[in-house]
Formats: structure tokens, C-alpha cells, sequence
């Protein structure tokens, strides 16, 4: 809509007006902020010469540790003060560089005069700290904004429900403090505002673009009634940052009762932990704790087992011969389930009565407490009590065992001994005991024989004190061997599989688990029962837990995670057209399963990364394509290309990097299907130029070019994809579509697709009309 003259001159002198106050409020603060700095210095340096110190009397220690204490809460509410006002001058220099990006004008029922409401990514008060010049993003006043076109509007306040009429709705664009441009819209959010900001380069790190969020949208970020959100959400269709929007979200309105301490993120991979790292900070919150649920279940089990990566069998799945099968490609099903898991509870059920395998509990050679009065003391508890309980009441057990042998260790000869090679610090502590109890004896001999019985005890102590540790911790607990009659086949039987691949399935499962090795199939189930046979240890700190890519995530994973955070509202986003893992051709599945209360589901079918045309092309081959909606930015046509000779790919794969470099793309992928073929494509192309691999083990990325296998690029975008040889032996099965709808989604600006040999089955169901089709042979 075009604005005149006169309207023009009123915002950009607002805006003056409110630049000005900013940079008032900056000068102000920072003076404050140094003076502050300057105290916390001054109180450091100068600590103890403000505190009395005196010990001579019981009286004066008292004194002194007050005196200490009164000091210490000083200097750290100056601390505090000084970190509180220290974020306030950031928000203030974000805001001076943008201090809103929308309005609307809004007239309340029932009064007279119509509001302005100047919408930002903070607030700011006026000068006598009155009346908001621009609302937070997140108050609910703001709410109006992302949910409704002029006209009739309402929303939520803190005790009741406030509506009237939205008489105009504006969106700005300002870039450094500089005025760029305005323009009146309706319900949809930024369609020229979103073109300009999808039209430039992709970043190496995810934006917070609060300005453009969308109705569906916001409906994420304000939920708060439902304890289970799920968002199935296509690619490109802003799911992940509407989360870490909600997340802000939340830190906001449950300021006094929320820290970003009480909330977790579960992540793809760790090169998306870093990828989203900033969305937070940049919308002034700190960052929750992220992690990937592999690090979180290696942490558990990483002493005991090499635990193999999600990503290590993937790399298996895609290796592995379809046409046949090994029996672990059936092993990742079943024990992805909910049946593995129904399995195991039944199999801790009957170790109620028998089954628990123990540890001899030995101590310097000599056995202390064997295996069999292990198994005897357990099972003569009453069968009633849990296993965690009866563990509990077994551990205080082999406590008092330790206390016996203590009593008749402590007088053997090797305590003696060993009392000549304790630290100096050890005799200093002996002998300021025997000065306690005795400080004014003239009996040397009483005095002797009373160190030493001192030196033993304390001999005694610390060389058992390792056992009771592992004691503490129910290490004479077997789990492993316990865990392993589990696949003992004459007992326990998998009913949806064939017995002969069940033993097969027992078989290998035995050996590996033998050799302290965790496939990531049998990672989580195997962490689950050594829980249950310890006890669980809920986390009731968190509150908020996010998962990222939930679709790759099996129902046994699921359930872990709800046992463990059951005090936990949890929202799960991901793509069911990108499920790449092989327990994704089950039924069940995280995003599709409504059998929860306070389960909600909302499904978001509008992509935002990617062209027009590549997003027509990418969604013609999946399963209701249809229902994934394009953005209406223009681009070029993917361009397919087939070539029957690896040296021919290879020089495409140059020229088509170096044309994407002309157009001006800063961050251009080459996308594999295995980590392998990436290593091949990198150690080709770092022959004639810079470029990066990025493998699991990758943390950050750069801009350039990258090569990346295609189950890591999940939550990733970048200027220009190459996806290397999507050709029929590469792309054929369910799973592999996804993984080339992953890859090619990725891709913003341009998309070029190569082939050795025939094309995927998937990319020739494609409509002509949607790409361009190259076939160069070799000797062309």
C-alpha cells in the first residue's frame, strides 16, 4: 500500500524520537554499569580487609563467619546487578539497531480512542517509564498481530479476555536505525518482508526472524495448555525456530517460575546444536541446555560399552543388501517397539522370582560375600517389594558386611604396613585427633598405642572405601549377565518374528553385548532395564523438554524419555517425509501417536526455505505431495543431469560449483548419501579447491563449500545443493526416498541434481514441466 508524504515524515520521526531515548538510556546504564564494575572490582581486591577475622574464641569464629557471609552476599548482589544491567544495555543495543517491526492500532470495546501498538523484539518504556512506546513481542497484546487481519481482534490478558477492533496493521523495514520502508498488510505476515529476507544468502547460523512469524506459527510459540505438542511440520516450514521462539516464549511469560536451566533441546546432531545456537541470545534469553540423545545415552553408558551412533547405523542400513536382508535389519524394528520394551517388562517381572545374576564381592584376594548369599539374601525378601527396593535394602546389607570385616581387618598386619605409606596429611589429621582426646598425657606408650589403632582405622577406611562406593553405586549388581538371558531363545520369544531369525537375532545380540558393545538399537533397552533394576532417577527439574526430528526418534526411545522427565511438558517437531531411520516403515510412529492426554497435534504445510520450483519438484514424489504449499518466491528450475561416466560426473561436479560461486551463493553443499561417498567426493575436490567435509563429529561450519552425507543436513539449509548420483541403485527403497527429499529440500536458491547412470525411480515420476533434464555421455 502506498504511504504519503506526511505519513512517511510522522514514523520516521517516531522513530527518531525513539532511537533518541534509546541512546539516552544506553548513556545512562552504562555509566551505572561501569560505576558497578568498578565496586565489584574494589570489593574483590579489598575482600579481607573488610572482614574481621578472629578465631580465639567460640564467640569471635562466629562473629568472623558472619562477617564473611555479610561480605560474600555483598559482593555477589553487586555481581548481579551489575550481569542484570549488563543484558539490559544488549537489549538496548539490539533495539537501537531495530526497534520494531510492526504495528497495529487497536480499539478497545467500549472506549473512545484508538492505540498504536509499535511492536518489537523487547520492550521500551518512555522516558518517565509510563507508557510503552513498543510492545515485546511476546506480550499478549502482541498476540493480535501474528493472529489477525484488520478487524474485529481479541486476546488473551493476564485475567481476562480483551477485544475491540484492529483498525490498521503496518510492518517497517529498518536496517542500522535507518528508516528503509513501510507498508500496510493483511493477515499474512511479511509476504514482502519474508521475499527480502528468504531472497539472501543462507547463514551458517539459524535466524530469529520474530517479525515474519506466521499465524500456525504462533499458534506453536503461545501454546501453553498441552502437555504433549507435536508439529508435523514440512521442510522449510519454520518448525525448529518457532520452538526456540516458544521457548522465549515461555522464559517470558513464566519469568518468576522458568529458567532456561528448567529446559532441554535434543537435537539432531551437533552440528545443528550449533547451527541454532544464537536463536535465543539473539532474542535476549540464554540458551537452554541442548544436547543430541546420543551423547545423553552414551553418558550413561559410555564406561561400560562402546555404544555404537545413531549415525553408524545408519551408515549400516544403507550399506547393508536389501534384496537379503541380515537378521539386524529386523532386530532394528522389533527393537524399536513398543513390543521389545512390553518384552522386557515381562522379563523384570519374572526376575521378581528368580533370574538375577550377582558379583562376588571380594576384598584384597578374599571373597567377603558370594554370589549365591547374594541371590539368597534377595530372594528371601518378600517378593512384593520392587526390585529397586529390595536392591536398596540388599545394599544397607552388604554395608553392615563391610562393617563387620573392618572390625577384624582393621588388627591383620597389612594395615600396619600400609600405615608407613600414608601422606603426611593423614599423620597431621591422627595426630590432631589424639590431641583432641588427649591433649595433656604423659603416658608415651598409651600415646603410641593409640596412634597406631588411629592409623589403622584410617588405613581400613580409605582401602575399603572403593568397595563401598561400588557398593553404593549396586555394582555387585550383574546387569549385563542378567540383561542377557533376555536373548536366550528357549525362554523368551519375540512373537512378531520367526523363531529361527529370533535365535539368529539372540545369537548376535549375545556376542556383541558380550564384547561390551551397544548397537543403537539396543542402547536405549538396555539402558531402560538397568534402570528398572536400580531405580529409576527422575529428572523433575526439567520442564520443558524440545525434541528435534522427532520422526527419527522409535516409540521404545519415547517412552524412555517420558519415564524420565514425567514432571516435563514436551514439544516434538519433525517430518514424517523425512524419517530416515528403519523403524520409520513400522506403524507405529512418535508424530502419529495420539494416545496421550493433553496431546495435541498442529501441522504446518506451508515451505518457506526453498523456491517455488524446487519445492514442486521435491514434493512429487512423496506420499500426499500435494499437501505441502509452496511460498510464492520465484527461482530457476532444478536441473537434473545424467552422465554415464564418473570422470563426466566429476567435472560437472566442478563446473556447476563454480557457476553456483558466480551467482554469488556463500554456502553451497555437495550432498552424499553415505559418509563414505563423501569422503570420496571431498578428497577429489579438495584437489582444486577449498572445501569442507562435515561428519558427525562436526561441531560448527563455515560458509564455502561443503560436503555433507544427507542424514546430517536434517534442520540445515543452504544457498545451493549438489545432490552426487541419485541414481535408480542409490534411490530406490521408502527410506532412501526420504533421504532424497531430505537432501534436496535443504537447497534455498538452487538445486542441481546428478546421476550416475539411470535416474531414481523417484525423480523420473517427476512432471517434465518441473525441472530441466541433461543426459551427457562420456564422450561428450
Amino acid at each position: 500500500m502506498e504511504h504519503g508524504d506526511k505519513d512517511w515524515e510522522r514514523e520516521e520521526k517516531r522513530l527518531d524520537r525513539v532511537k533518541n531515548l534509546i541512546n539516552h538510556k544506553l548513556d545512562k546504564i552504562r555509566i551505572h554499569v561501569k560505576t558497578l564494575k568498578d565496586r565489584v572490582i574494589d570489593i574483590r581486591k579489598n575482600f579481607w580487609d573488610d572482614v574481621t577475622v578472629n578465631l580465639d574464641e567460640m564467640d569471635d569464629v562466629i562473629e568472623t563467619q558472619a562477617s564473611l557471609k555479610q561480605q560474600a552476599e555483598f559482593l555477589s548482589e553487586r555481581e548481579r546487578s551489575h550481569g542484570q544491567l549488563s543484558k539490559e544495555v544488549d537489549t538496548l543495543e539490539r533495539l537501537n539497531h531495530s526497534p520494531y517491526f510492526g504495528r497495529i492500532d487497536f480499539k478497545e470495546d467500549g472506549e473512545a480512542t484508538t492505540q498504536p501498538i509499535y511492536i518489537g523484539i523487547a520492550s521500551l518504556m518512555d522516558e518517565r517509564d509510563e507508557d510503552f512506546l513498543i510492545y515485546d513481542w511476546r506480550a499478549p497484546i502482541s498476540s493480535m498481530y501474528y493472529d489477525y487481519p484488520p478487524g474485529l481482534a481479541k486476546y488473551e490478558a493476564v485475567d481476562q479476555e480483551i477485544s475491540g477492533e484492529i483498525t490498521l496493521k503496518r510492518q517497517y523495514i529498518i536496517r542500522q536505525g535507518q528508516f528503509k520502508g513501510m507498508f500496510d498488510t493483511g493477515l499474512t505476515i511479511g509476504d514482502h518482508l519474508l521475499q527480502s529476507m528468504l531472497g539472501g544468502n543462507a547463514s551458517t547460523t539459524m535466524k530469529s526472524i520474530v517479525a515474519t512469524i506466521q499465524r500456525e506459527q504462533n499458534q506453536i510459540i503461545r501454546n501453553e495448555r498441552s502437555k504433549f505438542l507435536v508439529v508435523q511440520g514440512v521442510a522449510g516450514s519454520g518448525k525448529t525456530s518457532a520452538a526456540l521462539q516458544r521457548v522465549a516464549y515461555l522464559l517470558y511469560r513464566y519469568r518468576e517460575e522458568l529458567s532456561s536451566d528448567n529446559m532441554i533441546l535434543f537435537s539432531p546432531n551437533p552440528l545443528f546444536n550449533s547451527y541454532v545456537s544464537t536463536v535465543l541470545p539473539e532474542l535476549g534469553e540464554d540458551n537452554m541446555k541442548q544436547t543430541t540423545f546420543y551423547r545423553y545415552v552414551d553418558t550413561y553408558l559410555g564406561y561400560q560399552f562402546a555404544v555404537e551412533s545413531p549415525f553408524e547405523q545408519m551408515e549400516y542400513y544403507l550399506s547393508a543388501n536389501k534384496e537379503q536382508p541380515p537378521a539386524r535389519i529386523t532386530a532394528m524394528r522389533y527393537k524399536a517397539s513398543i513390543a521389545f520394551k512390553n518384552l522386557i517388562d515381562q522379563f523384570l517381572q519374572d526376575l521378581q522370582v528368580g533370574g538375577i545374576q550377582f558379583r562376588n564381592i571380594r576384598f584384597r584376594s578374599k571373597l567377603v560375600v558370594s554370589k549365591k548369599q547374594m541371590w539368597n539374601f534377595f530372594y528371601a525378601l518378600p517378593s512384593s517389594l520392587s526390585i529397586p527396593v529390595r536392591m536398596e535394602k540388599m545394599k544397607h546389607w552388604l554395608m553392615e558386611q563391610l562393617d563387620e570385616l573392618e572390625k577384624t581387618e582393621v588388627n591383620e598386619d597389612w594395615v600396619l604396613e600400609e600405615s608407613e605409606l600414608l601422606d603426611k596429611a593423614d599423620y597431621l589429621e591422627v595426630h590432631q585427633q589424639l590431641q583432641e582426646e588427649t591433649p595433656f598425657s604423659e603416658d608415651t606408650f598409651m600415646d603410641y598405642a593409640r596412634e597406631e589403632a588411629l592409623l589403622r582405622k584410617k588405613v581400613i577406611k580409605n582401602t575399603l572405601k572403593p568397595l563401598r562406593k561400588k557398593i553404593q553405586r549396586l555394582y555387585f549388581i550383574d546387569v549385563k549377565q542378567t540383561y542377557l538371558q533376555l536373548f536366550n531363545y528357549q525362554w523368551y520369544k519375540a512373537e512378531a518374528i520367526d523363531q529361527q531369525l529370533w535365535q539368529q537375532i539372540c545369537s548376535e545380540t549375545r556376542e556383541k553385548i558380550q564384547a561390551n558393545a551397544l548397537t543403537w538399537e539396543d542402547a536405549v533397552p538396555y539402558l531402560y532395564f538397568e534402570k528398572s533394576m536400580k531405580g529409576f532417577r527422575v529428572n523433575r527439574t526439567m520442564k520443558h523438554v524440545i525434541i528435534d526430528e522427532a520422526q527419527d526418534y522409535t516409540p521404545f526411545q519415547f517412552a524412555y524419555l517420558r519415564k524420565v522427565f514425567p514432571a516435563s511438558r514436551m514439544t516434538l517437531l519433525g517430518d514424517i517425509n523425512q524419517a530416515i531411520y528403519v523403524h520409520a516403515l513400522e506403524e507405529e510412529n512418535v508424530l502419529a501417536d495420539q494416545n496421550h492426554k493433553n496431546f495435541e497435534k498442529i501441522t504446518l504445510t506451508r515451505s518457506y526455505r526453498s523456491t517455488k520450483p524446487i519445492v514442486e519438484f521435491t514434493r512429487s514424489w512423496m506420499p500426499e505431495g500435494d499437501q505441502i504449499e509452496a511460498f510464492n518466491r520465484d527461482g530457476s528450475l532444478p536441473e537434473v543431469m545424467e552422465v554415464d561416466d564418473l570422470g563426466a560426473a566429476e567435472d560437472r561436479l566442478l563446473h556447476t560449483i563454480e557457476h553456483y560461486k558466480a551467482k554469488g551463493h556463500e554456502t553451497i553443499a555437495i550432498i552424499c548419501k553415505t559418509l563414505r561417498e563423501s569422503e570420496e567426493v571431498y578428497h577429489y575436490l579438495k584437489q582444486y579447491m577449498d572445501v569442507t567435509l562435515l561428519d558427525p563429529t562436526t561441531h560448527t561450519f563455515h560458509k564455502g563449500v561443503l560436503v555433507i552425507p544427507t542424514y546430517l543436513a536434517k534442520g540445515i539449509e543452504f544457498d545451493a545443493v549438489l545432490l552426487y548420483n541419485a541414481s535408480k541403485t542409490r534411490y530406490q527403497t521408502e527410506l532412501e526416498r526420504n533421504l532424497l527429499y531430505t537432501a534436496c529440500t535443504r537447497a534455498m536458491h538452487d538445486l542441481f541434481v546428478l546421476s550416475l547412470g539411470e535416474l531414481s525411480p523417484y525423480i523420473q515420476q517427476v512432471p517434465k514441466q518441473y525441472f530441466k533434464h541433461y543426459k551427457i555421455h562420456a564422450t561428450q
